[in-house]
């Protein structure tokens, strides 16, 4: 194969924790191997704060363990770039993916790893207010708070993780979550115990309120009680999940109702070549190490797929 020409044996779209994996282990497959990423490898782990249940890390920034990813998958030769793929197309031999660039790139075995974005709340000033005291990343916009009050919606992993980070720079933290109890791990639900952090359960958010300088409150209504009342808060910071990055996905892939992609212990799809894996896959734990896990299997399936392939081609 040509990569020169636009051919590869294997096309990684996505730069996170699977993709990353993928590149690893397709370059030492000795595939010829093209990683894909629209904005910085890493995906969702290079805005992670800190990442505590990686194996072989007590604690360490997603920046740094991204950063590590790749550059040990650059260290096999693995090639990267960036641009944005807009479309895949399934050949009978050859499958296509079209990218922002104008470029058309082929190859025999494609893995999706595009992952998910943060899930909106859907209420009145949400968009309006994005930049302007909304935010979907305490790391990244955390330091603008310094001083002032915050509130932080959600209740998993992510929520109470970012949480207590906005406790070192924030002057009040409330945390809202829509259940009675929180989804996230024991050791951070004891933290935030000790945190001083303010916790409204059985509570959701029904509008983001504004002025000139940008949000100044929340409407936060208790779901059983029906009671409404406003906090003061300049930033709102939301952690309530991720919706699948799935528009790149080709047409007769099986998906489930939400959206995420349905495959078999492989990373297989229900087109021969396409594999998904990573936060776009359905699964039952979305986490870093399944994901990276996700990326290997796919890669050696693929490279397992393009072996009796090309063996086949060459005994016709």
């Amino acid at each position: 194969m040509n990569a020169e020409d636009g051919i590869y044996d294997f096309i990684i779209l996505g730069g996170g924790p699977a993709g990353l994996a993928a590149g690893i282990y397709g370059m030492r497959a000795v595939l010829k191997t093209i990683l894909i990423e629209k904005a910085t490898p890493g995906g969702q782990l290079a805005i992670t704060k800190g990442v505590e249940n990686y194996p072989g890390f007590e604690d360490i920034s997603g920046l740094d363990l991204s950063d590590k990813m790749l550059n040990h998958a650059q260290s096999y030769g693995l090639e990267v770039i960036q641009d944005e793929a807009l479309k895949i197309e399934p050949g009978p031999d050859l499958h296509s993916v079209k990218l922002a660039s104008g470029k058309v790139l082929k190859a025999h075995a494609i893995l999706i790893a595009t992952g998910g974005a943060p899930r909106k709340l859907g209420v009145p000033g949400e968009d309006e207010n994005l930049g302007r005291g909304v935010s979907y990343c305490a790391k990244c916009d955390g330091y603008f708070f310094k001083e002032r009050v915050v509130a932080v919606i959600g209740g998993g992993d992510t929520a109470v993780e970012e949480a207590l980070y906005l406790t070192k720079l924030a002057s009040k933290v409330y945390l809202v979550h829509r259940r009675d109890s929180f989804r996230a791990g024991r050791l951070l639900q004891k933290r935030l115990r000790e945190s001083g952090i303010e916790v409204l359960l059985n509570s959701v958010v029904t509008r983001i309120c504004d002025g000139e300088d940008g949000v100044y409150s929340i409407s936060v209504k208790n779901i059983s009680t029906g009671e409404e009342k406003d906090l003061e808060t300049e930033g709102v910071f939301i952690f309530v999940g991720i919706t699948p990055n799935n528009g790149i996905i080709p047409p007769g892939i099986a998906m489930d109702r939400s959206g995420y992609a349905i495959t078999n212990e492989k990373c297989e799809t229900n087109i021969p070549g396409i594999y998904i894996a990573g936060d776009l896959k359905q699964k039952y734990a979305k986490q870093i190490v399944v994901a990276a896990a996700e990326g290997c299997v796919a890669a050696l399936a693929a490279a397992s797929y393009i072996d009796e392939k090309k063996g086949e081609e060459e005994a016709v």
